[in-house]
């Protein structure tokens, strides 16, 4: 995933005013409209460092948070610290095997996964990758693999999970971002620089076919309606692009936020929500599995362009932090980025 540096902006709900025709009197009165998602305090976590995913584990109530060289654990629904997971150099993604009891880190610095204890969030084994730059990572519970998807080398590599032994590699034909399974054994990945989804079998291994998403370009985030068998990729020149994940078939395209880098579906209201770093979330209402429509369109905060989604209670996790200016340009380094403002980190929330 790309790394979260923009400007800040403060977290507010956008105030978008219906004016409502009364059926007593020829005046009209304005009524706000119900709110999918209203925002409430973020959870302060404070430190240094970057991040990249957050994984909410919503029947174990945890919230796994990637920040800077460590994975900071939550409580689901308090924010309280639960412990931290470290070192994690260059982490970017996490994924949980409860009936493995154990979790699984992406550590893009040294190539490594780091596997833990769920229950102790003790370091249990650190596998060095045959890879460069580990970023997304899943594991698929039907064949009990997980797999990692590097960013550095263009594949994936795939892991026993229940004792870590590499169990085969992939070359997917470009730099794969965000993964997502089927519950059937299937698991699909966007495709960055070739604009394209690709469908895997981890038991083969093998890539089972490739399809383009045109015209939306270098995807990102990706999320799955299991039920009606559709993918959402999120992508860079602000459209989501649904497809059909049995045909390939490009469904729809949908205009979404700048910046964007993740998406959640959530099952219980047909919901897609993409996470915009420009600092705004899209929601997509799924009317049927041929009808998408954009429901509204949320602030956040600059910055916040990874997302989770506890699916028990529907609530939205993000994460950003404060930014200071830009170090002034210099012969080697032309372009600079926003500094990171010591302390600042946290969570952003969004509740249904």
């Amino acid at each position: 995933m790309r790394n979260a540096h923009v400007s800040l902006a403060a977290v507010t709900a956008l105030g978008l005013v219906a004016l409502a025709a009364s059926s007593h009197s020829p005046a009209s009165a304005s009524t706000p409209p119900a709110r999918l998602f209203r925002p409430i305090h973020p959870w302060s976590i404070g430190g240094e460092g970057g991040w990249d995913y957050l994984l909410a584990d919503a029947e174990a109530r945890r919230l796994y948070v990637s920040h800077g060289t460590r994975v900071e654990v939550l409580d689901l629904d308090r924010g309280d610290s639960i412990g931290v997971i470290a070192p994690t150099p260059g982490v970017h993604g996490i994924a949980v095997a409860p009936e493995l009891g154990r979790g699984f880190i992406s550590c893009g610095r040294d190539s490594s996964v780091l596997i833990f204890d769920l229950t102790t969030l003790r370091t249990l084994q650190r596998v060095a990758l045959p890879a460069r730059n580990p970023d997304a990572i899943l594991y698929e519970p039907l064949s009990k693999r997980v797999l990692t998807f590097n960013g550095g080398s263009a594949n994936t590599t795939i892991l026993d999970g229940t004792t870590g032994a590499i169990a085969g590699s992939l070359d997917l034909g470009g730099k794969p971002e965000f993964a997502v399974s089927d519950g059937k054994g299937r698991v699909f990945v966007n495709i960055e620089d070739r604009s394209e989804v690709v469908e895997l079998d981890p038991r083969g291994p093998r890539v089972v076919r490739r399809w383009s998403i045109a015209p939306g370009e270098e995807p990102s985030g990706l999320a799955i309606d299991r039920v009606h068998r559709r993918l959402f990729s999120v992508c860079g020149n602000q459209q989501m692009v649904v497809s059909d994940a049995d045909s390939g078939k490009v469904i729809a395209i949908i205009p979404i936020g700048n910046g964007v880098d993740g998406v959640a579906f959530d099952a219980k209201r047909n919901l897609a929500i993409s996470s915009n770093g420009q600092g705004t979330i899209t929601v997509v209402r799924e009317d049927s599995a041929q009808k998408f429509v954009v429901a509204e369109t949320d602030t956040t905060q600059r910055g916040a362009r990874t997302i989770a989604l506890d699916e028990r209670t529907g609530t939205l996790f993000l994460t950003t932090a404060d930014y200071g200016p830009a170090p002034p340009p210099t012969p080697d380094r032309p372009r600079t980025r926003p500094t990171i403002v010591s302390g600042t980190f946290r969570v952003l929330l969004l509740k249904p």
